[in-house]
Parts: C-alpha cells; structure tokens; sequence
C-alpha cells in the first residue's frame, strides 16, 4: 500500500537528526519529488509515520458502501418508537453524539473493508507541519494512525462474531446514551439504555451460555468505537460525495425528512 521504508541510521525522527535540512530543501530544490522522497523515507517504527495523510484508495466504490451503510443506520433509529417518542432536541443530540458509533458497529455488521492509500493532494509543507506535533483534529484529513484505531474497532467486532440481535441490542445500548449533555429527558434515555443492556445480555446467555465473558467483551468493543474520530469518518468516508456540506446537517435532514 505505501512505498518501502528506507534504513536510517538510528530510531530518532529524520526532523531531529536534520533540524535545518528540510527548511533549506524547500527554499533549494525546485524538484519537489526529492523532498517528498526524504520525507517518505521515516522507519516505520517511528511516530510520524502514522500521521501521514491518506484517503480512500477506491473512493467512488467505497463512498457508495459506506452511505447505504448510512442510510440503514438513520432508517434504524427512525425504526426505534422509543427513539421518535423522545424530544426532537434530545433526538438531535444523540444523533450528533452517536452517528458515528453505530456507523461504525455497520460496517462491521455489514463486513465492509477498505483500503487506503497517500493523499494526492497533501503539500510538501503540511506533511511538515503534521511532523511538528498537530493533533489528527488540527490536521484535518484522516491520518494512517486514526485508520487503524478504526480497523482495530472493526477487527474486536469481527471476532466477537456477533448476530443479527446482538447487533441490534448493542446499537440500542449506544444510541440511548445518557452522559450526552443537554438531555431533557436523561433518566429515561438511561432507562432505555439500561433495557438494551439488559436484552443483550439475554441474548447472550441464551445463544453462548459457556461464554460468560462475552458480554464484557462486546461492551468493552463498543466503548473503544466511542473514540473514533467524528472528523476522520466524515472526511475518509463522506467528504468525497458532500464537499462542504455539514454533516450533521445532512444527518439531521435525513432523520427528520417526512
């Protein structure tokens, strides 16, 4: 997928052994393929490394997936009477707080794999500055560490190997979440959360009685896709098709629309 590194004489970054070398290459060499090169060249044991900017490899191919996947993740809590009997602002909230988690528990319900590659369009300077220390947030493109914090995700779901109402019950348990902050109606989201749980964990002792584990497992699997990226999701997946349309716009329409 990316390029093979090259050998460097110690484990430190490139930037630390040559403070003043890329500077001067900028400012020196017309040709821009050398510095890129230099750049390319980090061990693969090095930090920087996984902050390299990258973008589908198929995007036309895996944008299309990943918005029926999408859609079927709206028509799901559209479905849900306990979800369209809440307060439109607490709906709202919990789309905003909780799209990205059940899209995620999609594509590994529905076993979507993707591969990445470069981004075309990453300057020379901004693979600079993502070297400087900038947060995968401040950065703004998906990076290759925040790819694989999701295929990790994907991965502990696959192996866990999860039915059609584990699946379910484990959207549920996600979607009616609490700590979101301005509920109107907290202490019956908490309820609803507490019943998904609750069904879930019949399920499993129904289906894998000798697994007592299990449950444990599946919750620790949905806490881990809490942390994935909103903004890695949305420009990895959606940019390609809504430009500069928001997001949570869009989403809102769709849950909305009559």
């Amino acid at each position: 997928m990316f390029p093979p590194d090259e050998k460097i004489t110690n484990s430190t970054c490139y930037r630390d052994q040559h403070p003043h070398t890329i500077l001067y290459n900028i400012l020196s060499w017309r040709d821009s393929n050398y510095l890129n090169n230099k750049l390319n060249s980090m061990p693969h044991s090095c930090h920087c490394e996984h902050r390299r900017a990258v973008c589908l490899k198929e995007p036309e191919a895996t944008c299309q997936v990943a918005s029926n996947v999408l859609v079927k993740t709206i028509c799901f809590m559209r479905s849900l009477p306990s979800f369209s009997q809440l307060p439109s602002g607490d709906q709202t909230a919990l789309l905003k707080h909780c799209w990205v988690p059940l899209f995620v528990l999609g594509l590994a319900q529905e076993k979507i794999v993707f591969e990445v590659t470069d981004a075309p369009n990453s300057s020379i300077l901004r693979q600079i500055l993502l070297r400087q220390g900038l947060s995968e947030k401040e950065a703004d493109q998906p990076t290759l560490a925040g790819v694989h914090r999701l295929r990790t995700c994907l991965r502990q779901l696959w192996n866990l190997d999860l039915n059609l109402k584990e699946y379910a019950y484990l959207k549920g348990a996600v979607l009616f979440n609490p700590v979101v902050q301005g509920l109107s109606a907290m202490l019956l989201i908490e309820g609803l959360q507490q019943e998904a749980q609750r069904a879930l964990h019949e399920v499993i002792c129904l289906l894998h009685p000798e697994d007592a584990s299990r449950f444990g497992h599946i919750l620790l699997a949905a806490s881990a896709i809490q942390n994935i990226n909103h903004s890695l999701v949305t420009e990895l997946f959606f940019k390609p098709i809504i430009g500069n349309t928001s997001m949570i716009r869009l989403l809102t329409e769709m849950l909305f629309v009559q």
